[in-house]
């Protein structure tokens, strides 16, 4: 179930946002026995680079992620950490 999580939330993001690069990463089994994951979703890491984002705050860059992953977000994901950025940030900006 796992390696079809982590192709699913590819596939969408692939999608949405036609990503320069795209790493996705389970973290579940670092969570195993929260109380959050014994529904049986996951957790997540998402580290998204992609020109969509250029003039975006990263608020709306994290919105726009959730909003991508849609029904995802209910039915597989407990937790999603998101690193997204368009390529083109200042290094010092702090921006994710």
């Amino acid at each position: 179930m796992t390696a079809s999580r982590v192709a699913l939330i590819r596939a969408r993001l692939q999608d949405a946002f036609a990503p320069l690069q795209l790493e996705v990463i389970d973290d579940s089994a670092r969570h195993a026995g929260h109380i959050g994951a014994r529904d049986g979703r996951g957790h997540f890491r998402v580290r998204i680079v992609s020109t969509a984002f250029a003039g975006m705050a990263p608020l709306a860059r994290h919105r726009a992620v959730y909003a991508a992953l849609g029904t995802l977000m209910d039915s597989d994901i407990h937790a999603l950490q998101i690193e997204a950025t368009s390529g083109t940030d200042p290094k010092s900006g702090g921006d994710s």
